[in-house]
């Protein structure tokens, strides 16, 4: 009987315990869930037969390490700076690891050591990264099949509010980790246009944020990621004189989050130790330039919009007061950064109702030439939660990583090293699978010939 260890009972986990765990009927597996929070663990486990719920602190190497030990392969859900920690014991332990999240340079380095051992460390098997990689690799082969030369990689993703469920001026809830959503963009994003290198510092990420079209949803923002470079060469597109990956957000979000981050109100290097003294607007008030009292007699939001230059009426600042920016609500927490004190206000009015559903968006669009003809392909991946546990952000993250993992137990997946899903023996099983659950892309064909047919970027 084949054992696995599954670290991390938090919210991205749900899919990922309960495909396991029907695995675990068929192919006589024993599934092991682990939470600092052991309510937690057993709320997935759900007293099922082949599972078992444990509570252990997974940073205590003393308290980890026998645990890992007594799994055949250990999957890791904790937040991806701790995958390290894991991933040296499983190489010293001689067990398999796949996690959902980005290869650190730290463990890229384990990459040969892992070869020499014969196990798989198995990474970037989410939603994005996961099907990102999966799905983009399987076209961009389809297109190289034919004979088609690529020109253009772009490629899109975001973690939404279903419309259904959009009832607030920001148009998001959050489906995943605040902490990750507050301090998104940090550091500069890199990419590749017409054969220019664009660097877009953090200051400038968001008021710089583009337009993308979704065939049958609409427009969406769209602001560009920091890994775009990273992925030349692992998809084999060294010669390629475009490629960016980006983030897709509503219309308007971006404009409105540009304020926070030029505030500084995203800014986490710092503690306030006096902020549960402040109110919100006097804590927002601290953010504007001295020069700006002259406006004392001036509300607020008539401060805000002289200093961006808004007309009062803006619906950026109609987002900020909606948040209680400009309250006199104290702040409930002490000792806490600008970015602690939002993730706080943002935890309480973006939260999942019960009945809430998320959607997730994902889109690739290549550009490329087949004899002399100018195509673009456009696939669009669209997927919606039930509710806000069984979230499609939730499950999205989970499957892949649940199907990788069978495979690998199943002995179907060859590779070796610390690996990301860019190989056709890790992607074609679990992209096949992963549309019997519904999660498929729609293609459309474009002639680029044909100026008509052409969006403009």
């Amino acid at each position: 009987m084949k054992k696995v260890l599954i670290i991390g009972a938090g919210r991205s986990a749900t899919s990922l315990i309960d495909y396991m765990l029907d695995q675990a009927d068929k192919h006589d597996w024993h599934i092991t869930v682990a939470d600092m929070s052991l309510e937690l663990a057993q709320e997935k486990v759900e007293g099922r037969a082949r599972g078992t719920a444990v509570s252990f602190n997974a940073l205590d190497e003393a308290e980890r390490k026998p645990h890992l030990a007594n799994a055949d392969f250990v999957v890791s859900m904790l937040p991806a700076r701790f995958h390290i920690h894991v991933a040296k014991d499983c190489l010293k332990l001689g067990k398999n690891l796949a996690t959902a999240s980005y290869v650190s340079p730290e463990l890229k380095e384990l990459d040969q050591e892992v070869k020499d051992k014969g196990l798989i460390f198995l990474n970037e098997i989410g939603l994005d990264p996961g099907i990102d990689h999966m799905s983009a690799m399987q076209f961009i082969n389809r297109i190289r099949e034919k004979g088609g030369k690529i020109h253009a990689f772009y490629s899109y993703a975001g973690g939404l509010v279903a419309p259904e469920s959009d009832n607030n001026p920001w148009h998001y809830k959050f489906s995943w980790n605040p902490r990750n959503v507050v301090l998104a963009g940090q550091g500069v994003a890199k990419y590749l246009y017409e054969g220019r290198y664009r660097h877009v510092p953090y200051n400038q990420l968001f008021s710089g944020s583009d337009l993308v079209y979704v065939p049958n949803m609409g427009w969406y923002d769209a602001y560009p990621n920091r890994t775009s470079l990273k992925y030349r060469g692992s998809y084999g597109l060294d010669d390629i004189p475009t490629i960016m990956r980006g983030t897709l957000r509503y219309k308007g979000f971006c404009k409105a989050w540009d304020l926070l981050v030029q505030l500084g109100l995203t800014d986490d290097s710092y503690k306030m130790e006096y902020s549960d003294d402040l109110t919100y607007s006097q804590w927002l008030r601290s953010h504007l330039p001295h020069n700006l009292e002259r406006f004392s007699n001036a509300n607020m939001r008539a401060q805000m919009a002289s200093l961006f230059f808004l007309n009062m009426a803006d619906d950026a600042l109609d987002k900020l007061k909606w948040l209680g920016l400009f309250s006199d609500e104290k702040i409930p927490i002490d000792n806490a950064s600008p970015a602690q004190v939002l993730q706080e206000l943002l935890e309480r009015k973006w939260n999942l109702e019960p009945d809430d559903k998320d959607m997730i968006l994902m889109q690739h669009e290549i550009e490329y030439t087949l004899g002399d003809q100018k195509k673009r392909h456009i696939s669009t991946l669209v997927n919606y939660g039930d509710n806000a546990v069984d979230t499609a952000m939730a499950r999205l993250v989970g499957l892949p990583l649940a199907i990788g993992v069978k495979h690998i137990l199943l002995g179907n997946i060859s590779s070796k090293g610390v690996v990301i899903p860019i190989k056709p023996d890790v992607y074609e099983p679990v992209m096949t699978e992963l549309a019997e659950y519904g999660v498929s892309f729609s293609e459309m064909e474009m002639d680029l010939n044909s100026f008509d047919e052409y969006f403009q970027r």
